[in-house]
């Protein structure tokens, strides 16, 4: 059986149209049901979408009608509650929000009671319990209580207080991005504990204005603050506060393989890295494989998504991994990507260096065209181009990269290239392009 509602991270969509209080209130029932406990423990925590109060109010309403207490954390990036639902030992634990997306999208993904996503068997559970059960369906014979959690503000940041309190940062500029979103009043916070000189950009949300022009998928606006205002670091969170990305005091952006290679580095120094391996999916430049192996660290791939990442670093028994994206996972501190500790643990592999002597991997030129066809499943099938990707893919054989694959949302073919120049990178992903158009355009 495939899942029908729930996607890579939770359930998506419109606030509104797929993602309703009744769609809300019923995920709230059936999760809770499912969670075996006598009186399950629910913690629901939100981003700062206009929707995202409604929807808590619903989801509480599902858990109190099947016999759970709900627990409201309000703002809180989804982070913490991976860190929280251990901490309090909680039977679950649900993220309100649609992450990097527009404001007017909203979601729904849970976390188990020790830390990680839910797992696809998971999901399906509660799929049949939804499809068992609806919406009118009666609940327990004794209603939970919906309560304020208070204090889980305080608790997360004591988490990251303690993992970093090594991390003297006196003296060091830093400007944060927070993307209007979860991370708005913590990310400026603990950076001030250990010592930096913080500003920030986008913490003033108003329930539409999560993401926009702003955050981990704008960061042009905070490389310009970072030059014109002299700041020696900047990081930019998405809305959900599991994702980083770095620029450098000139202005640089720093993605999310740059910054996993620098902290792999670190990790290997300080813990006796080698020997073990880091996680990343198929989009991560070749410049990392290639730094980390090196190193004599080992990479293993997989599908595009954090939740791919998170079942190989288990599968593995590894702790470290993430996205070109910004999603940096750190299992050793939390079961899912944080964006806030992937911006400590960087500054704490530079140990007082500047961001511009990275140094930890030599980026290649990167292509990356979203081409439109009629049907993406097409692909499989088509001979020329999959002969074409081959041939070019062994032209950079030891050198570069080549990957061409059908998005897995949409009418979409990604032709990414690799290679050591932008000369090279151009002209072999154009005529990849240009094959992709011709053939299933």
């Amino acid at each position: 059986m495939t899942r029908k509602l729930f996607g890579t991270d939770g359930v998506r969509g419109v606030a509104g149209e797929l993602i309703t209080a009744e769609l809300a209130l019923a995920l709230g029932k059936a999760a809770t049901h499912r969670c075996g406990a006598a009186r399950p423990q629910v913690l629901i925590v939100r981003d700062t979408r206009e929707s995202g109060e409604m929807l808590a109010a619903a989801l509480a309403a599902g858990v109190a009608t099947a016999g759970g207490d709900a627990l409201l954390g309000w703002v809180l990036p989804t982070p913490a509650a991976a860190l929280l639902v251990k901490r309090y030992r909680f039977d679950l634990a649900v993220v309100i929000s649609a992450s990097h997306n527009p404001y007017q999208d909203n979601g729904i993904k849970f976390f188990a009671a020790d830390g990680y996503k839910l797992s696809d068997e998971d999901e399906l559970e509660i799929e049949a319990e939804l499809a068992r059960t609806g919406v009118s369906d009666g609940g327990a014979q004794r209603f939970g209580r919906i309560r304020e959690l208070r204090g889980a503000h305080e608790d997360y940041l004591r988490e990251l207080h303690s993992r970093f309190s090594g991390l003297d940062l006196a003296g060091v500029k830093v400007l944060l991005d927070c993307a209007n979103g979860a991370t708005y009043r913590i990310a400026p916070e603990i950076f001030k504990r250990l010592g930096a000189e913080v500003s920030a950009l986008a913490v003033s949300p108003d329930g539409c204005n999560i993401n926009e022009n702003c955050g981990s998928t704008h960061v042009a606006q905070l490389a310009e603050h970072v030059v014109s205002a002299g700041h020696d670091i900047g990081f930019a969170f998405d809305g959900d506060g599991d994702r980083v990305l770095a620029v450098d005091r000139n202005g640089a952006i720093v993605d999310g393989d740059e910054l996993m290679a620098l902290a792999a580095l670190h990790l290997r120094e300080r813990d006796g890295f080698a020997g073990k391996g880091v996680v990343v999916t198929v989009m991560t430049n070749y410049g990392f494989h290639t730094a980390m192996s090196d190193a004599g660290i080992e990479v293993a791939c997989t599908s595009v998504g954090d939740r791919y990442v998170l079942e190989e670093l288990r599968k593995r028994n590894w702790s470290f991994g993430g996205e070109q994206s910004g999603h940096i996972i750190d299992m050793s501190f939390n079961s899912t990507g944080d964006g806030i500790a992937g911006a400590l643990l960087t500054l704490e592999a530079l140990a007082g260096r500047d961001l511009t002597e990275r140094a930890a991997m030599r980026k290649l030129p990167q292509r990356l065209v979203n081409v439109p066809v009629r049907d993406r499943a097409s692909f499989a099938n088509a001979a020329t181009v999959n002969d074409a990707v081959r041939a070019e893919d062994e032209a950079l054989s030891g050198r570069g990269r080549v990957l061409v694959r059908p998005s897995g949302t949409e009418p979409l073919v990604r032709v990414m290239v690799e290679a050591p120049t932008d000369e090279e990178a151009e002209l072999a992903c154009e005529r990849l392009v240009a094959l992709v158009r011709t053939e299933l355009g």
